[in-house]
């Protein structure tokens, strides 16, 4: 078994059938709790396991009330992102503790956002990526190493 633990956050999310289905892979993948940042939690038929069932699920107005939810020791924001700062998913070591935050597809996360995560990760490619895509190759990618 693993140490640690992992979350998810998706900020602002636009694309409710995305949610689905990446809720669902960050169940299948051992994700501990899903939060949803500037928007409701919406239930999708694309989300077959039904996750909020199974995992916590928080919701946030604002990054600022998110902040002050999360773990107060040792736990790492990482933000998932095409940024000049963000180091390559093939080179990055996964924090044992840690919250994965992505934005949405046409927006992805503000610069006040992104000074705020300890970290920033971004995958292959010049153009952002479906948020369901990016996410679940990045719990793929902690879970597999």
């Amino acid at each position: 078994m693993k140490r640690g633990y992992f979350g998810l956050a998706l900020y602002r999310p636009k694309k409710h059938t995305n949610w689905g289905s990446l809720v669902r892979t960050a169940r299948i993948l051992d994700c501990s709790f899903i939060v949803a940042i500037g928007a409701r939690y919406p239930i999708q038929s694309s989300d077959t396991q039904k996750v909020h069932r199974h995992l916590p699920i928080y919701e946030f107005e604002t990054f600022e009330e998110f902040e002050q939810f999360m773990p107060k020791i040792d736990c790492r924001l990482v933000g998932i992102e095409l940024d000049d700062r963000a180091k390559e998913l093939r080179d990055f070591v996964h924090p044992e503790r840690a919250i994965y935050l992505l934005g949405a597809e046409d927006s992805g996360l503000p610069p006040k956002v992104m000074d705020k995560c300890s970290q920033l990760v971004k995958l292959k490619g010049k153009y952002s990526m479906n948020v369901a895509c990016a996410g679940s190759i990045v719990l793929y990618h902690r879970q597999a190493l």
